[in-house]
């Protein structure tokens, strides 16, 4: 009981979708991305296709980090 009295902290919601989306950015510029990304170490990839994946991994963390926690 005393715990929470002392706890001003206010509670936060995480979007499921969200964090999605950041997992799946992270992932995408893990594997993409050129020079270090794993595929490339694997396969030899366009560097266009490699780029592009790597755009869009930020974009997609961008927008998974965007609204990312909500207030209860």
């Amino acid at each position: 009981m005393a715990k929470e009295a002392n706890n001003n902290k206010p509670r936060v919601k995480i979007k499921f979708l969200n964090l999605l989306l950041v997992i799946l950015g992270a992932d995408i510029i893990l594997l993409f991305a050129p020079g270090i990304g794993m595929l490339n170490a694997f396969l030899s990839l366009d560097a266009f296709f490699s780029w592009g994946a790597l755009v869009v991994g930020i974009i997609l963390l961008v927008l998974g980090f965007k609204d990312l926690y909500q207030k209860q």
